[in-house]
C-alpha cells in the first residue's frame, strides 16, 4: 500500500510541480506528518526532492527530474476506460486505480500536452444520471465486479417483483444506463440483462467460467434494449397516415414502436396516404402518442380507440369556438 503512495506521490510532483504538504495530504487521502515521511522515504531511495519554507513554498522535484515509474498495470488500464466517469469507477471499486493510472498518463505527457489534458478536465465534467434521479442501492456492485474481472461463476439472490429468486449466474458485463446499474450474465445457455439494485445478495463461488468468443457487450445490450421495447408494444391501433407526415411518427413513439410502424406500412395510395400499425404500451399512452400528429392520421381501428379520438378533439375543437 505504502508503495502505490510514494509512486503517486512521486507523480503528483511531476505533474504538478511545486505542491504543499496539505494539498498532497488531501490527494492522497493521509495526514500531512504521513506526507512529510513519506517525502523521507523518496529521498532516502534517492529521488532528488526538497522542501521549500515560506508561504510561496512548498515541496518539489529538482527541475529536469523525470521518473520512469509511468507504465501502466493491467488495472490501471483497465480503468482508464473509465476515465470520464470517476463517479462509475468509484462504484466499481476503481477509483484509486484510476487516480493513479490518471496520474500516469499525465506524467508521462510533454509539458505542453500535460497542460492542455488538464485544462480539459478542469472544463469538462460528465455527468451521466438525469434530473431529479435518485441513485440505486448498490451494494452487491463491487463483489459483481470482482467476479467479472476474474471470470468467476456467482450465487446471487434477486429480487423479482413477485418473489425473491436465487441464480448461478456467468458474469459477462456490467452496463450503466441512465446511472442505473445493470449486470448482464448467463444463466446456462440464457444472456440475460439483472437490475444491480435489487440483488441482495452476491457470493462468488471460486468456481471459473469461459466467456463466450463471440460475445460482444455492447452489441448485446443495443439487441436486448430494443426487444425489451418492443416486448412493451402490448396495443395496436390500424391507422391511416400521410405518406409526407410519416416522418413525424419518431417525434410521438418510441424507436421500436417507430420500425413496428414502418414495418407493416403499405403503399401510399391515390391521395397519398398509407396504412400501418401504430403500437404502444397500454391505448391511453397510444392515444396521447397519436394525438400530435393532429390531421396528418386516422385511427381505422379498433373502433373504441376512434371513438375516444372523436370525442377529444371534439371537446378541443367546442374549447377554441368560444
Amino acid at each position: 500500500m505504502r508503495a502505490s503512495r510514494l509512486v503517486q506521490l512521486l507523480l503528483l510532483l511531476q505533474t504538478r510541480g511545486r505542491v504543499t504538504a496539505p494539498e498532497l495530504a488531501e490527494a492522497l487521502e493521509v495526514s500531512v506528518r504521513t506526507v512529510y515521511r513519506d517525502v523521507d522515504a523518496l529521498s532516502e531511495a534517492g529521488v532528488p526532492v526538497y522542501s521549500e519554507p515560506g508561504r510561496s513554498g512548498g515541496i518539489r522535484l529538482v527541475d529536469g527530474y523525470r521518473t520512469r515509474l509511468t507504465g501502466l498495470t493491467s488495472e490501471e488500464a483497465d480503468a482508464v476506460l473509465l476515465a470520464g466517469l470517476p463517479g462509475a469507477a468509484a462504484d466499481l471499486g476503481l477509483g484509486t486505480v484510476l487516480a493513479t493510472a490518471q496520474l500516469k498518463v499525465l506524467a508521462a505527457l510533454p509539458p505542453e500536452l500535460r497542460g492542455r489534458a488538464t485544462r480539459v478536465a478542469e472544463r469538462v465534467h460528465i455527468d451521466v444520471p438525469g434530473w431529479f434521479h435518485r441513485p440505486d442501492e448498490t451494494p452487491t456492485l463491487a463483489a459483481l465486479a470482482d467476479a467479472l474481472w476474474h471470470d468467476r461463476r456467482v450465487r446471487v439472490r434477486y429480487g423479482r417483483k413477485d418473489r425473491v429468486v436465487d441464480r448461478l449466474l456467468d458474469p459477462l458485463g456490467l452496463v450503466l444506463k441512465a446511472g442505473t446499474w445493470y449486470l448482464v450474465a448467463r444463466q446456462h445457455e440464457d444472456i440475460r440483462s439483472y437490475r444491480v439494485s435489487r440483488i441482495a445478495a452476491a457470493e462468488p463461488i471460486g468456481e471459473f467460467f469461459s466467456r463466450p468468443d463471440d460475445f460482444d457487450l455492447a452489441a448485446h445490450w443495443s439487441e436486448a434494449q430494443f426487444d425489451f421495447a418492443r416486448s412493451m408494444l402490448r396495443v395496436r391501433a390500424r391507422c391511416r397516415v400521410r405518406a409526407d407526415q410519416v416522418r413525424l411518427l419518431k417525434f410521438s413513439f418510441e424507436p421500436a414502436a417507430v420500425t413496428a410502424a414502418t414495418e407493416s406500412m403499405t403503399e401510399p395510395d391515390a391521395a397519398g396516404w398509407v396504412e400501418m400499425d401504430l403500437a404502444s404500451e397500454s391505448y391511453p399512452v397510444l392515444l396521447h402518442n397519436i394525438l400530435p400528429m393532429g390531421a396528418a392520421v386516422e385511427v381505422l381501428e379498433p373502433p373504441e380507440l376512434r371513438a375516444q379520438l372523436a370525442d377529444l378533439t371534439a371537446a378541443m375543437a367546442a374549447n377554441y369556438r368560444r
